[in-house]
């Protein structure tokens, strides 16, 4: 159902016609209601406090090896994140995110139903916290690049941040 979602929007847009936050907003908010967000602006807040939560990338490794938030750990998307998850418990504070928040909003869902009770999904993902001019790293250094998944998804992500490959820019 979720990924019929996807793809309806994705027909609906076509290669042609570019997306708009707010179509996307709605979809992730309608195929995962019970999903709670967290906006670009909280989670820098956090992440200089000493609350800061644990942060998972819902990427494929090439997105994620352009680069990442500092100090995320990689989850295959459809994954339920187990390896990730086992020695964490259930009230630590996680984040995820992928490039817009589909992906991220799935993994939350599914830690939410194994009974983690403080995760969210980061509202509008790594394009939001990237065209909003916070950092994202690679290697541990910061860069100014992030993977547009593709290049109609891409169109959320400012032009001058698109890189398909680490340091193409």
């Amino acid at each position: 159902m979720r990924l019929a979602s996807l793809g309806i929007l994705l027909m609906v847009f076509g290669c042609e016609s570019s997306l708009s936050w707010k179509e996307v907003h709605d979809m992730v908010r309608r195929d995962f209601p019970d999903v709670a967000h967290l906006s670009v602006e909280e989670l820098n807040r956090r992440l200089e406090s000493d609350a800061a939560p644990v942060l998972f990338d819902v990427r494929e490794e090439a997105e994620y090896n352009v680069s990442h938030l500092p100090g995320a750990r990689r989850v295959q998307p459809g994954s339920n994140a187990a390896e990730l998850i086992e020695t964490l418990e259930p009230d630590t504070p996680i984040v995820a995110y992928c490039s817009v928040g589909y992906r991220s909003s799935e993994l939350v869902q599914k830690l939410t139903e194994r009974g983690f009770t403080n995760v969210k999904n980061l509202d509008g993902s790594i394009f939001a916290w990237a065209n909003r001019g916070f950092p994202v790293e690679r290697d541990g250094e910061e860069v100014r690049e992030v993977h547009p998944f593709d290049d109609r998804w891409g169109t959320l992500l400012h032009e001058d941040l698109r890189a398909y490959e680490p340091g193409a820019r």
